[in-house]
């Protein structure tokens, strides 16, 4: 796996040209979130996979293992930073007096 397609993959996190066009902002957004965690999701159980191909004897390089792992560790850091960052927005306007 290239430097590159990591980046692209994080750059696609930030990229809301792919958003589903709603008039509803809500529905856009909860269809956002829902894509963007399929995803997290798909890398962990492309890690997950990899590695047990590796240690079932299959064909496939140590390397290829490790990047697996890695991207999947890094998209998973960067979805409960997401999350932390709603959470805390949530409570920011929970606790405004109007």
């Amino acid at each position: 796996m290239e430097i590159n397609r990591v980046n692209s993959k994080f750059m696609d996190l930030l990229d809301t040209s792919n958003e589903k066009s709603n008039d509803n902002g809500i529905e856009s957004f909860k269809t956002l979130l829902n894509d963007k965690l399929n995803e997290v999701n798909q890398l962990q159980e492309d890690s997950e996979n990899a590695t047990e191909d590796f240690i079932n004897g299959k064909d496939i390089d140590i390397h290829q293992v490790m990047l697996s792992a890695a991207e999947a560790k890094i998209s998973i850091e960067t979805a409960v930073q997401i999350r932390n960052k709603i959470v805390e927005a949530y409570q920011q306007i929970n606790s405004m007096q109007l």
